[in-house]
C-alpha cells in the first residue's frame, strides 16, 4: 500500500482490510496510479489523503456511514472525505443541499465551509465508492477495482459490527444496500442531494439527520452533533 504514497490509514482499518490489501485487484489499483502519475495526470485527492476517511473514522468507532459515489475532481476540492471540501474552498451544490436539510430538520445554522472532518471524528465514515479520480473527469477512476474493495469495506462493516446507521442517497448508493445486513443494521435511503435529484423533491424533508440521531440513542449511543463550526 505504501509504494503508492504515503498513505495515512488508522491500524483498525489495517487490520480489519488486511485480506483485500493482499489482493491482486489491490496491486492492480495501486499500479494503476502509478501509471496515472508517470502520464502526467494529475489525480486527486493527494496522495496522502487517498484514506483520510480510514485514518479519521476507526473501524470500530464508525456509528454512520454516508456512502459518496468518487470525490470531487476540481482543483483543491477532494480531501478524502465524501461530500467534503476543505474551508477555503467553496461550498459544492450537493454538499449546500445537505446544509439546507440539516437546518430545516434540526434548526442547525448553515456553516460558512465544507469542511466535515468534525463529522468524522464523531463516528460518521464518509466513504467515496471510489477513492481516486483524474482531474476535471468525472467517475474516471470507477473501474479500476476502487468499487471492489470499498464493496468489502461495506461488508466489513455489516458482517464485523452491530447497529451502524448507513445513508444511502441517490441510485448508485442504494444498488450498496444488497451488501448490508439490514438484521443488524440500519438503513435510510433517498434521492440524492444534489440540485437535480433535490429539486424534484427526492432529497428535501428526509430528515435523515434527525432519524439517524433517534436510532442512535435508542442504542444508548451518542447522537451526532451535526452542527458544522
Amino acid at each position: 500500500m505504501n509504494k503508492i504514497t504515503n498513505v495515512n490509514i488508522h491500524p483498525s482499518w489495517k487490520e480489519a482490510l488486511a485480506d483485500e490489501f493482499q489482493q491482486p485487484y489491490f496491486a492492480a489499483i495501486k499500479q494503476y496510479l502509478l501509471q496515472e502519475k508517470q502520464a502526467g495526470h494529475v489525480v486527486y485527492p493527494p496522495g496522502k489523503l487517498i484514506f483520510n476517511a480510514f485514518d479519521a473514522t476507526p473501524f470500530d468507532q464508525v456509528k454512520v456511514v454516508i456512502l459518496g459515489q468518487d470525490p470531487y475532481h476540481g482543483p483543491g476540492q477532494a480531501m478524502g472525505l465524501s461530500f467534503s471540501v476543505p474551508r477555503n474552498v467553496a461550498i459544492p451544490p450537493s454538499l449546500d443541499n445537505m446544509y439546507k436539510e440539516l437546518k430545516t430538520d434540526l434548526q442547525l445554522d448553515v456553516p460558512s465551509h465544507g469542511d466535515l472532518t468534525a463529522w468524522a471524528g464523531q463516528g460518521v465514515f464518509l466513504l467515496n465508492a471510489s477513492l481516486t479520480v483524474r482531474a476535471r473527469q468525472a467517475n474516471s477512476h470507477q473501474n479500476i477495482g476502487w468499487q471492489k474493495f470499498t464493496d468489502a469495506v461495506i461488508r466489513n462493516l455489516s458482517n464485523k459490527r452491530e447497529g451502524i446507521v448507513f445513508l444511502l442517497w441517490g441510485g448508485f448508493a442504494k444498488k450498496k444496500a444488497s451488501l448490508i445486513d439490514d438484521t443488524k443494521h440500519h438503513v435510510l435511503t433517498s434521492g440524492h442531494p444534489s440540485p437535480l435529484s433535490a429539486n424534484r423533491g427526492y432529497w428535501f424533508g428526509n430528515k435523515h439527520f434527525s432519524k439517524t440521531n433517534e436510532l442512535l440513542k435508542t442504542q444508548g449511543k451518542q447522537p451526532i452533533d451535526w452542527q458544522i463550526r
